[in-house]
């Protein structure tokens, strides 16, 4: 087997799976990642309160896993302490511990991670490709992957794979505006609410395993509520929901201590049903869930899949 050096783009789970299996077989592998550190979606946010920190998931809530090349990768996380099931989501829901960037972060500490890079564009250079950006490297690489949202995906490959580019173009993700809220005591409301008029999903931060005791919530918009009001301020939306939890919460929520907002463009990515995409001849790939589903299980497969078809090629 010739073995390859590859620039992934986008250290989130899709191009972390698609990396790790890759070095395993031997490969080289750079990953690029324009975030501050790991997590992408599945980010966490703290804050200080009283001179402690508190923290949010306000990415992604809880992941499933039903495929046995997930469950595995799952399991071998629980063992590690770094994932476990949180019954109060649902039957099957597993949470990172102690938030949910950890099994991320575990992956992204045993690969070649370059955080806070910014690459804006690739160009093939003889058989090879260069990125292009401020933070761009100088060597040039055998294989490119992409490994970012959809709407991030026609920037970075038009000129180099426009057919990879209009199917990322046509990919379209729903919005979700979250809000992360501190209570002085526990609100009359169940550990999680879902569905609930303008809010798609609220969780209890506590009633997670790993997390502190502070009251901390998560209020996330609907989709059709988020894209509505996709360009109000951060304060007036944590008004907003805020105050659609409080009516289901009879009318009344504790004091409270801390608020902000965070506005996910691109939350609930779509489906464009590849898997994964891979031109074996030019050395050019895609993963992520937008090409497999809208689901933490779904970005680990793709990334899976698409070393896979790497691996079958060579």
């Amino acid at each position: 087997m010739h073995l390859m050096e590859f620039a992934i783009i986008g250290a989130g789970m899709a191009g972390l799976a698609c990396g790790q299996r890759l070095s395993a077989a031997g490969h080289g592998v750079r990953l690029f990642d324009k975030g501050r550190g790991p997590g992408g979606r599945m980010s966490s946010r703290r804050a200080e309160l009283g001179g402690k920190a508190v923290q949010f998931d306000h990415g992604a809530q809880y992941f499933t896993a039903r495929d046995e090349r997930f469950l595995r990768q799952v399991e071998a996380w629980e063992a590690d302490g770094i994932v476990a099931p949180w019954p109060a989501a649902r039957e099957g829901a597993w949470v990172g511990t102690p938030a949910m960037n950890a099994p991320v972060k575990a992956m992204a500490e045993r690969a070649n991670v370059t955080f806070g890079a910014r690459i804006e564009g690739i160009r093939a250079v003889g058989t090879g490709w260069k990125l292009c950006g401020p933070d761009a490297p100088r060597e040039i690489f055998d294989a490119v992957i992409s490994a970012i949202p959809a709407e991030q995906v026609p920037a970075l490959l038009a000129a180099s794979a426009p057919e990879m580019a209009t199917l990322a173009k046509q990919t379209v993700s729903d919005p979700c505006w979250t809000v992360m809220a501190v209570f002085a005591e526990r609100p009359d409301l169940p550990d999680t609410l879902r569905n609930a008029g303008a809010i798609g999903w609220a969780a209890r931060n506590a009633s997670k395993p790993g997390r502190g005791e502070a009251e901390c919530w998560v209020v996330q918009g609907s989709p059709e509520w988020s894209r509505t009001n996709l360009e109000e301020e951060r304060e007036a939306v944590a008004t907003l929901l805020l105050e659609q939890l409080k009516q289901h919460a009879g009318g009344t929520l504790p004091e409270l201590l801390h608020s902000d907002a965070h506005r996910w463009r691109y939350a609930m990515c779509g489906d464009a049903g590849e898997g994964a995409l891979w031109d074996a001849s030019r050395h050019i790939g895609a993963c992520g869930d937008w090409l497999h589903g809208p689901r933490v299980e779904n970005a680990y497969l793709s990334g899976w899949e698409l070393a896979q078809r790497v691996l079958d090629s060579a």
